[in-house]
């Protein structure tokens, strides 16, 4: 077996840095739409992540990088209280949108998650057609206006109208992947979310369409708040502002922050050894 020297691994640091190096602008100060405040989240006796204390910035892309296991998708479920319908989960601490309380006793988890809306990491399209996919959640939600607007903005929104305004009759399942993928986030942004959660949104997608969401997601956070989960180190540093680095406990295996900031210092200079170990490849 060979051993990397001690040079050998920096010069090898290098270079993965400068390879994942954002191309887009360091991003400027943002006011922080959610605040995380000293978060656990147990499933029955089980602490899956601990002691999380982070913001998220309004209007930027942020993304939750780490090994698998490390309460990634965890903890992004929490904002929007999908955790709850799992048996024996439960939260400790406080998560604040707009300095409100998420899990304060008189909050209806209905209305959290019309307000941060979800997109998962397989295209789930429901099997009706694309006009009703992208219709159904502001049906639901008592929207009253102009439902033929409000779709076709939403397709365009997702930039998918182009491609399929000739055939909002057809299945939702009919589409391609990528286009089904972008069929949910219209679904997502129809009901007007303030949040959108992306869990691996691009997972399941060719590197094609994986540019497109990519693409997408920067000219919807003119408008949202995106947070997303990401095994894909490339795509951290292309698409997000800023990153936060989670990695799990060796000692009760809960997932914990590392390191959390702009994109551009964390692929460039991470404060954390194992931050730069992380994203150079040297483990996870």
């Amino acid at each position: 077996m060979n051993v990397m020297t001690e040079p050998q691994i920096k010069a090898k640091a290098q270079t993965a840095t400068r390879e994942f190096a954002p191309h887009h602008n360091p991003a400027p100060p943002a006011a922080d739409v959610i605040q995380v405040k000293d978060v656990e989240i147990f499933y029955g006796k089980f602490r899956a992540v601990k002691h999380i204390n982070l913001g998220i910035p309004q209007n930027k892309i942020s993304a939750f990088i780490g090994p698998s296991g490390c309460g990634k998708s965890t903890l992004l479920r929490a904002f929007n209280r999908m955790n709850d319908l799992i048996d024996g989960s439960h939260i400790k601490g406080e998560i604040l949108l707009n300095g409100q309380n998420l899990y304060a006793a008189d909050v209806d988890p209905v209305e959290v998650r019309r307000r941060v809306g979800m997109v998962f990491q397989k295209p789930n399209p429901f099997p009706k057609s694309i006009y009703d996919n992208v219709a159904w959640g502001a049906k639901i939600n008592g929207f009253k206006g102009d439902m033929d607007a409000l779709v076709e903005q939403s397709l365009r929104g997702a930039a998918l109208w182009d491609e399929v305004k000739d055939k909002l009759g057809q299945s939702g399942l009919s589409l391609s992947g990528g286009q089904q993928q972008r069929l949910c986030i219209a679904r997502a942004i129809a009901i007007k979310p303030e949040i959108i959660l992306m869990d691996e949104p691009c997972s399941a997608l060719d590197p094609v369409a994986t540019l497109k969401i990519e693409e997408l997601m920067r000219q919807l956070a003119q408008e949202y708040t995106i947070v997303i989960v990401t095994h894909n180190m490339q795509q951290a540093a292309r698409a997000s502002d800023y990153t936060a680095f989670l990695m799990m406990d060796s000692e009760d295996r809960a997932g914990h922050l590392v390191e959390y900031g702009p994109t551009s210092q964390m692929f460039t200079n991470p404060k954390h050894e194992q931050t730069e170990a992380y994203i150079t490849g040297r483990f996870g």
